[in-house]
């Protein structure tokens, strides 16, 4: 991987990490995955008319990339509402990066060194630890975050496949935001108990959700692209450092916990990442 990709993967973890705080921070969770799925839709539709109509090869993947992903941020946002950020977020991307490299591996016949595989099983085991240890952990909030972590896990395949496949990237990118666009709005409406509440809430978060979106597009489009031109199971760990911001987020503006043990893992994690630039 070069250190242009590298960087700019990084940018994206820090976008990530941001977006999912503003998420966290929306009371309403099927109002902010509307908010940021709108995004989605604006730029989704404009993206079309510029990059035109992805090879034919690729509309299956993005047909299922885009269920997964709806599937992802309803998962998301509900495993927010019942568990701390810093919990949460090193959970469902920590076990993403396992899934990942385990079938990249195994199955699409990637090859990594033997330092970038003992990288990679650092940071997920690093990530994973990180979001288990302490006290009050929320039942819920783990289960959510486990079936979010596999969901990043068959998106990031699927879209890794499906965008070699597409002849252009941003065509892939764009009409998966589209169709996200409109798919997640319909599901939240659908899921919402309250119908009124839920509209109120888009009503009163609409900058924030925006600026969520926004972020997470960006996020989502570097990392993409990435995946086009480096190995799949490299981009998903590196864009993972993300997690080393959950933290520092967490303990700052939803007043978590950020303990020696915490640190220590983090430390841990940054190692793992630094193997698998260097190896």
């Amino acid at each position: 991987m070069s250190p242009t990709v590298a960087g700019l993967v990084l940018v994206a973890a820090l976008l990530h990490s941001s977006w999912n705080a503003i998420a966290k921070a929306i009371p309403d969770k099927l109002a902010s995955s509307t908010l940021i799925a709108l995004v989605y839709l604006v730029a989704g539709g404009m993206g079309v008319f510029v990059f035109g109509l992805p090879a034919a090869a690729a509309w299956p993947f993005i047909l299922v990339s885009a269920c997964l992903q709806t599937a992802y941020l309803i998962l998301l946002t509900t495993s927010y509402k019942h568990g701390d950020f810093s919990q949460v977020y090193p959970l469902a991307r920590g076990l993403a990066v396992l899934l990942v490299a385990i079938v990249a591996v195994t199955f699409l016949a990637e090859n990594l060194s033997a330092v970038q595989l003992v990288g990679v099983v650092v940071v997920g085991g690093s990530l994973l630890a990180l979001a288990l240890i302490g006290k009050g952990s929320s039942r819920l909030g783990v289960t959510f975050a486990v079936l979010t972590g596999a969901c990043i896990a068959a998106y990031s395949l699927v879209d890794g496949l499906g965008v070699r496949q597409s002849g252009s990237p941003f065509a892939y990118i764009s009409w998966l935001f589209l169709i996200q666009g409109v798919m997640i709005p319909l599901v939240c409406w659908r899921l919402a108990p309250r119908r009124m509440e839920f509209v109120a809430g888009v009503r009163v978060h609409w900058k924030l959700g925006a600026l969520g979106g926004v972020l997470s597009m960006l996020a989502y489009g570097i990392v993409v692209w990435a995946q086009n031109v480096a190995p799949l199971a490299l981009v998903s760990a590196l864009r993972e450092s993300s997690v080393l911001l959950a933290g520092v987020i967490g303990a700052v503006f939803f007043s978590e916990r950020f303990s020696k043990t915490r640190l220590a893992l983090t430390a841990s994690a940054v190692a793992g990442i630094a193997a698998l630039q260097l190896g």
